[in-house]
């Protein structure tokens, strides 16, 4: 498919910079045969007793740093987690950096080149155990918040707790679940008093993600790869509501492609730990998911591939339209829409 099919026009205006207070008064917009405003924490009037709800339990880590090469000033923001120890990552000016060159963020926190990658990353080595690493990075790290809200403002000690989950567990995303974003601890007992069992998988979210779609056509885009995993208990709960009549409700496109990644053809799931670089545009046949809340997206990306997959194009033009011209609040701080599957094999 031609990429300038998802393309669209929105006003900076829109794009919000700080999240909802409370998280789940943000502004959620139904999708179904009609469209209908509302708000997040009316989510649980739009669920059923044996659905399974799915959460993306990864941790977004202070991934953006600020180091020497020498005199040099480099900015690195580390992106995905290789083999234990390094790191791809985006630098600011690569061109200084060559293999061997250590760059020193702190005294006590450094890294040494190891490769320059023909796509302008580098390979970092960081010669720390995870613990060490971690708790280094947490002290000399940033949130590394996206570039459409980085130009409008500097991240801050908010965002440490903003741009993340409730329920953020395990460490290495670089960017947040951001549907995710929008719950909070009433939020969800509401969804358990619903009747509706909470479940967890893991897709750490590399810096691909904010990488616009650049090919003329949909069919030369080579999407990035990230590392997802999900437990064989929290198949067997998925396996045993769709056995029931539940319905499988995905929160936020990471789940939704764990999931879809880790299903077979004929809709059961099992134990997964793989990478994944799935990527989904319109013509795909779901195998599992059949509910989906996310966020608003950029235009020609991914992720708007994927969601217009999910119902249509023509009604994810309809609904953004309907959006932009009722000031819904879009990308990673935003307001979200929640949509139903018109397209499962």
């Amino acid at each position: 498919m031609k990429t300038a099919l998802f393309d669209f026009d929105l006003p900076d205006t829109l794009i919000a910079t700080q999240p909802a207070n409370p998280r789940d008064s943000a502004r959620m917009l139904v999708v179904s045969d009609a469209l209908s405003d509302h708000i997040v924490k009316e989510l649980p009037n739009y669920l059923k007793p044996g659905d399974v709800m799915v959460f993306n339990d990864t941790r977004v880590i202070p991934a953006r740093l600020w180091g020497k090469r020498g005199e040099a000033g480099i900015e690195i923001l580390l992106h995905k987690k290789m083999q234990p120890r390094h790191w791809r990552c985006f630098a600011k000016p690569a061109k200084k950096l060559k293999p061997e060159d250590r760059v020193e963020f702190a005294a006590d926190f450094f890294a040494t080149v190891v490769e320059k990658l023909e796509s302008g990353e580098v390979v970092l080595r960081f010669d720390y155990d995870d613990a060490a690493f971690y708790h280094k990075l947490e002290a000399h790290g940033q949130m590394p918040l996206p570039p459409y809200i980085e130009k409008q403002r500097s991240a801050d000690a908010t965002d440490n707790a903003h741009y993340q989950t409730l329920y953020a567990k395990h460490d290495g995303s670089v960017a947040a679940p951001t549907a995710g974003l929008h719950f909070t601890e009433s939020l969800l007992t509401a969804i358990d008093d619903a009747g509706v069992k909470r479940v967890h998988v893991t897709l750490h979210v590399g810096g691909g993600t904010f990488l616009p779609v650049k090919t003329d056509d949909t069919s030369e885009h080579v999407m990035h790869s990230e590392y997802a995993q999900l437990s064989q208990e929290t198949a067997d709960t998925i396996n045993e509501a769709k056995r029931n009549g539940g319905r499988v409700i995905a929160v936020g496109t990471t789940s939704l492609r764990t999931l879809e990644s880790a299903a077979s053809e004929d809709g059961i799931i099992n134990q997964f730990s793989a990478e994944t670089a799935i990527f989904i545009t319109p013509g795909y046949r779901f195998r599992l998911v059949d509910v989906l809340l996310t966020n608003f997206h950029l235009p020609r990306s991914t992720l708007f591939m994927l969601v217009s997959a999910f119902t249509s194009l023509e009604m994810m033009k309809s609904t953004y339209r309907h959006a932009i011209t009722n000031g819904y609040r879009f990308y990673s701080y935003g307001d979200c829409c929640l949509l139903t599957c018109s397209k499962h094999v």
